[in-house]
């Protein structure tokens, strides 16, 4: 009840103008008033908490420091209620009524600058506390201040243009906002519509939430405290509540820096993949926060999209003042976070590869693939990410891996190139002609399974200035490299039979040969397909085949260049046999292709072979 008859104030003329604005701008996000309140809130409650501690009176000494929410639906009405600081006569005008403390005048600046009206400008200028007039027609403000010597107050305003201040009794130390909604945001009311909002919003206040009674689940925003404060079980819990997960992180990255911007972050890598899972594509988890208030859940371009499997946190008290939504993605400093963020994790992956091997690896075999995703398309980071893969090699025991530097450490002092092979698996590579001419040197070549490694090597091209090079190439010196191990090895062909047994190969097998050439790199194999257009591996034959098979076209199998080893008993006996039994000859040299191409990978359908394969037994019989 008021003791005396209420005063009657004009807003000043920049808070009519964001009132007006406010009430009648396109926001879409209405919801965005309980938020802007609930930090208010816990921003004056926070502010009693350090009074507390130089002040040796404090009026209501004995208030749980919380924030309350009450709902009535009937009513159509909200009070939130904190146990803060609270508000004199004249701090309600200087804060509600005038440019002073509002930071009004910085607001409308800012909105002419950036010409668009958005839900997050209102949040960043003391301004928040007007947006609930978007959906309220009247609101009062109950206040006590924290003296012990002070008067309770109403303010009391429709957001017209004027407010009311008198004095009542009864209130309590802090702040009491009731508010009266419009009839068409009622809504707003109910109970389990204020705790959505709050739990989305509001989650990282440091003080109890409660609506109608009952407490909210917060969390401590632990981004903001110091790392060394904080146990492990709590970065866990952390994890499973901001990322909503079922699985616990792997390792997580929790770091501030002062410049060239104020952050705090809190990043984690997940433990299992769920695009691994074929839960389709993972979306982005980065949340980006301003003081532990949400501004953007899915800001975009705040992380390149090769680490959309990362979740966690990012707070930033430089948030530029004309932020939006739709004008995050291009704004500087976004980029600014993206750049200093993706650094930073990119370090501690090194790191933790380094520190503990057992780790990284497990990390690698979930997502690698995502790494991998980011030497083909980020050339920014690209040097930090090719210190990152991983593979199998002819040094490794299978399923153990090297990284890239510590192939290099055990390559020969001539090697100037970084070998590897694609095939589906170990033992299809080891059984295959390409490593012989290696493993006779001792030259390591790396073994990559997945059809992305072939993007990898072309986009990435060197590492420490290798180039890297598949095995399957036909310009392959390695002879310069290091001698062969093995020197007792069988007579070859001499250079006229070598060179002629070619044209009958080449003549006899057409245009599904581009070339035959005699070769010193093969030791146990009669031959193999090579490629003289580095680009064109046998791996990126098979995609391009499968691309062609699936957009309904179905050219012409591409001709290969063939290599036969002219030391092999079966090339030997067919340089003998082609010039007696023409017939014969071309059978084999048809089926020596086809062996070839299926060790490269390039047969899919070896009907025509097996058919091939029992008419050269059939002849052979009849011998």
């Amino acid at each position: 009840m008021s003791t005396k008859a209420p005063e009657r104030h004009e807003f000043q003329a920049e808070v009519k103008q964001v009132l007006d604005i406010v009430v009648h701008s396109l926001y879409t996000d209405k919801e965005i008033f309980v938020r802007e309140l609930i930090s208010n809130a816990s921003d004056a409650t926070e502010k009693l908490r350090h009074t507390q501690l130089t002040e040796k009176e404090i009026f209501d000494a004995e208030l749980e420091l919380e924030i309350q929410v009450t709902t009535e639906e009937e009513a159509g009405t909200i009070t939130i209620r904190d146990s803060g600081i609270g508000m004199t006569h004249d701090e309600l005008i200087e804060n509600l009524g005038t440019i002073a403390h509002s930071g009004s005048k910085a607001f409308l600046n800012a909105l002419k600058e950036s010409g668009e009206r958005n839900e997050n400008l209102i949040g960043q200028f003391g301004v928040g506390f007007y947006s609930v007039f978007m959906v309220a027609d009247k609101v009062q403000v109950y206040s006590r201040s924290w003296r012990t010597e002070g008067d309770c107050l109403c303010w009391t305003s429709d957001g017209s243009g004027s407010y009311e201040i008198e004095t009542v009794e009864g209130e309590r130390r802090g702040t009491r906002i009731v508010i009266h909604l419009k009839d068409e945001y009622k809504d707003f009311a109910k109970k389990d519509r204020i705790e959505s909002i709050i739990k989305n919003y509001s989650s990282f206040v440091q003080f109890p939430v409660k609506v109608d009674g009952d407490t909210l689940k917060t969390v401590e925003a632990l981004w903001l405290k110091n790392k060394n404060d904080i146990s492990e079980e709590e970065y866990k819990e952390f994890y499973k509540f901001q990322a909503n997960a079922f699985d616990e992180p792997r390792f997580w990255l929790h770091f501030s820096a002062d410049a060239p911007l104020a952050i705090n972050t809190l990043l984690f890598a997940p433990t299992e993949n769920m695009e691994g899972f074929g839960f389709g594509r993972m979306e982005p988890g980065v949340a980006l926060y301003c003081r532990k208030i949400l501004i953007d859940s899915d800001p975009k371009n705040l992380l390149p999209d090769w680490l959309r499997f990362v979740r966690g946190v990012v707070d930033s008290a430089d948030l530029p003042l004309n932020i939006s939504r739709e004008s995050m993605q291009d704004s500087t400093l976004v980029q600014k976070l993206n750049k200093v963020i993706t650094k930073r994790f990119l370090k501690m992956l090194e790191e933790k590869a380094k520190n503990d091997p057992e780790a990284y690896d497990s990390f690698w075999q979930s997502f690698g693939l995502f790494l991998k995703e980011g030497v083909t398309t980020d050339f920014a980071h690209r040097d930090h990410l090719l210190k990152l893969l991983r593979y199998e090699s002819s040094y490794t025991e299978e399923g153990k891996t090297t990284s890239l530097a510590d192939y290099l450490s055990r390559a020969p002092e001539g090697q100037k190139e970084i070998y590897y092979i694609s095939g589906p698996n170990r033992k299809a590579i080891e059984n295959g002609p390409y490593l012989e001419a290696f493993k006779a040197r001792n030259i390591e070549v790396l073994y990559m399974y997945e059809a992305v490694d072939e993007f990898v090597m072309n986009h990435a091209r060197n590492f420490e200035e290798k180039n890297f090079v598949s095995a399957d190439s036909d310009d392959i010196d390695l002879d310069a490299i290091a001698p062969e191990t093995e020197t007792d090895k069988p007579e070859a062909l001499d250079a006229v039979a070598s060179e002629d047994l070619c044209k009958f190969i080449k003549e006899k097998l057409g245009d599904d040969v581009s070339e035959v050439t005699a070769s010193e790199r093969l030791v146990g194999s009669p031959a193999m397909i090579v490629n003289a257009d580095k680009m064109m591996t046998a791996q990126m034959r098979r995609m391009m085949k499968a691309m062609q098979q699936k957009g309904g076209m179905m050219g012409a199998e591409p001709p290969v260049k063939l290599q036969i080893n002219p030391r092999h008993p079966l090339v030997k006996n067919l340089a003998s046999l082609h010039g007696s039994n023409s017939d014969l000859a071309t059978l084999i040299s048809q089926q020596l292709l086809d062996n070839a191409r299926m060790a490269a990978g390039l047969l899919e359908d070896p009907t025509t072979m097996v058919q091939r394969n029992y008419e050269i037994l059939e002849k052979l019989s009849q011998q």
